[in-house]
């Protein structure tokens, strides 16, 4: 019988891949204490719980699919799009989940560069989000 699939390893694939390339990743969500300061620059990972898909007619549902937005955050445009920059490198090769074989992560691209007011300095961001998917290896 096969394995269903599942959201966590993949997030945690999508996590590493980002912290390889330098980024600062939050999941969820920045933290959320009194005495926490935002780096200069960061991503967040907002992943959702995925799919698992039929691989056949025999209704075996042991592919994954799952869409995952990175919010890339900066001080300024700049260090924001440099954020989207890491991210986009990142995701290029495929994801490494073991038991599954990762897709390479498709850029579903996302809105334009906008400003934060609501904090203090304010922050500028841009979410970009990926479709991960996977079969069992």
């Amino acid at each position: 019988m096969a394995t269903t699939p599942e959201v966590l390893p993949h997030m945690d694939a999508v996590q590493a891949a980002l912290t390889a390339v330098g980024l600062t990743v939050y999941v969820g969500g920045t933290p959320a204490g009194n005495g926490w300061t935002a780096p200069d620059k960061f991503a967040v990972l907002y992943p959702d719980p995925g799919m698992a898909r039929c691989e056949s007619l025999a209704d075996e549902r042991t592919d994954f699919d799952s869409t995952m937005q990175i919010t890339c955050v900066g001080g300024d445009p700049v260090r924001a799009l440099w954020v989207a920059d890491r991210v986009r490198r990142a995701l290029a090769a495929p994801l490494a989940v073991q038991g599954r074989a990762c897709w390479p992560a498709e850029d579903l691209g996302g809105p334009p560069l906008a400003r934060d007011d609501d904090v203090t300095p304010p922050l500028f961001y841009v979410p970009v989000q990926y479709r991960i998917c996977s079969t069992p290896a």
